[in-house]
């Protein structure tokens, strides 16, 4: 299973309106591996408690479950403030280690409202990642003005953009093939 995470908690974000569409794309690119989606809106409250650490809630099972059993993870991080949101790196934080990610692939999308297309983010991103003996996948894809290449629906705009985004989602599932032995 691939996993494509929404990195923020932003209601009718940008982000998650990629990710939906990534998860379109890897799904056509692979008809043995199933796609599922985690977008960090739909995070329990109960985790932002302070007591998390000791005990985690019975409500993030499922999300670390889906983090455990995949194959690989296509992470699409919006740029907050020269980084990734903080509710992403919360989410990261609450993985068990060093099980999550050791060994795991791992791609990136950057999207920003900026020129800069979320280079911070996803460099932040492979930081931690690269910390946690994640397999990190060198094809990046990174969208600037990420405002103007949504239509009303959600849908990217872009033809190239489109194609970029096929061809690193056709590479990651054979990157991911590589490694599931």
């Amino acid at each position: 299973m691939i996993l494509v995470i929404s990195g923020t908690n932003r209601e009718d974000s940008c982000s998650a309106q990629v990710a939906a569409q990534v998860a379109e794309f890897l799904n056509d690119s692979s008809s043995t591996l199933k796609v599922e989606l985690i977008d960090l809106v739909d995070l329990p409250p109960s985790i932002f408690s302070p007591k998390v650490y000791r005990e985690k809630p019975a409500e993030i099972k499922p999300f670390i479950d889906k983090v455990l059993l995949c194959d690989g993870m296509v992470v699409v991080v919006p740029e907050y403030n020269g980084s990734m949101p903080g509710a992403l790196k919360y989410f990261i934080d609450l993985l068990p280690s060093p099980e999550s990610f050791e060994d795991r692939p791992a791609a990136f999308i950057g999207i920003a409202s900026g020129q800069w297309a979320g280079l911070r983010a996803v460099e932040h991103l492979q930081q931690v990642f690269g910390y946690r003996n994640a397999h990190i996948y060198p094809r990046r894809v990174f969208i600037s003005d990420i405002h103007n290449k949504l239509d009303d629906y959600g849908q990217i705009t872009d033809k190239d953009l489109v194609e970029r985004l096929r061809n690193q989602a056709q590479g990651f599932i054979e990157y991911c093939r590589n490694f599931s032995g």
